[in-house]
């Protein structure tokens, strides 16, 4: 059976920037194996297949990347909300709720589309939640393991682990110097984080702001990354670099010649930052079909 796929750069006020992602609406049934085989082929950093309702509001999604299933992902939620307001329907600049459920959470989506076929999408990430780590005595490791010096640290700002799905570790680096510098130079990155309860790590310089992020092994750089714009939001907040509820601009994949735009705000107060919104514009760029499909797992 043939599968069609919808491509779309998520973070992009035109293709060809932003973050790539393709997005499956109501594919036939597929095992976690054929998932994440169909997610390698194409080489998006990510994948997502959405189910759509035949009663009641709620659509019911799986995020696949490069390794394996994400229990959450930003850029993947708002770019599928984007394809389903194109085939909704919807008139030029009315609004549209989406109610999408990941492995272990549920997630509102507003999308609204304007005249030239591009789609705003904003997702609520929610509460997020400070992740206790030792980690002042340890800038120096930090910054040695992303190539760098403690003194290429923002010495204004504290190492933290903040999650609303994903647990980052915020490396605040000072300037746009260190930050172009930076690179995963440390042997085991994954284990070194996960002595910090974390599992990725996010590079900001929190003046621009802007931030850069890799897969662990250092090897891929993501573009955008919706997940970890929601924890720079509410760290944002909570060190007073930012207003609660006023929109700020996030910029990403400068260092990999595909610029991205995230808008992030963070509601509540420094104290208690209550929730985080992370958006941006979804432009499309094609529509593929897969003639094959991978052999399902053994039973």
């Amino acid at each position: 059976m043939p599968l069609t796929y919808h491509h779309v750069d998520v973070f992009a006020d035109r293709p060809y920037t932003g973050n790539s992602l393709a997005v499956f609406v109501d594919p036939p049934a597929l095992d976690t194996a054929q998932m994440t085989r169909i997610t390698r082929e194409l080489r998006h950093f990510e994948s997502i297949f959405v189910t759509t309702p035949d009663t009641g509001d709620v659509v019911h999604a799986r995020v696949f990347d490069l390794f394996e299933e994400l229990a959450f992902a930003g850029h993947p939620v708002l770019g599928a909300a984007a394809v389903l307001h194109a085939g909704s329907g919807a008139a030029v600049d009315d609004e549209r709720v989406w109610t999408i459920a990941l492995a272990d959470r549920i997630v509102a989506v507003s999308t609204r589309a304007d005249a030239d076929g591009r789609v705003s999408a904003v997702l609520d990430q929610g509460r997020p939640e400070w992740i206790p780590a030792s980690t002042r005595e340890r800038r120096a490791e930090i910054a040695a393991a992303l190539g760098l010096d403690v003194a290429d640290l923002d010495p204004t700002l504290p190492v933290e682990v903040v999650s609303t799905g994903l647990r980052y570790l915020i490396v605040p680096v000072d300037g746009t110097g260190p930050l172009g510098r930076a690179r995963i130079v440390h042997p085991d990155f994954a284990t070194l984080l996960a002595t910090f309860g974390a599992q990725f790590a996010y590079l900001l310089d929190a003046r621009a702001p802007e931030g850069r992020h890799w897969n662990n092994d250092g090897v891929l750089e993501d573009v955008a990354t919706g997940s970890a714009a929601g924890c720079v939001a509410a760290y944002l907040l909570r060190h007073g670099r930012a207003h609660a509820g006023v929109e700020l601009t996030l910029s990403q994949g400068r260092f990999v010649d595909r610029p991205s735009t995230l808008t992030i705000a963070a509601h509540g107060t420094a104290e208690d930052v209550e929730r985080v919104v992370v958006g941006g514009t979804v432009s499309m760029v094609g529509i593929g079909t897969l003639h094959a499909l991978p052999p399902s797992s053994p039973a």
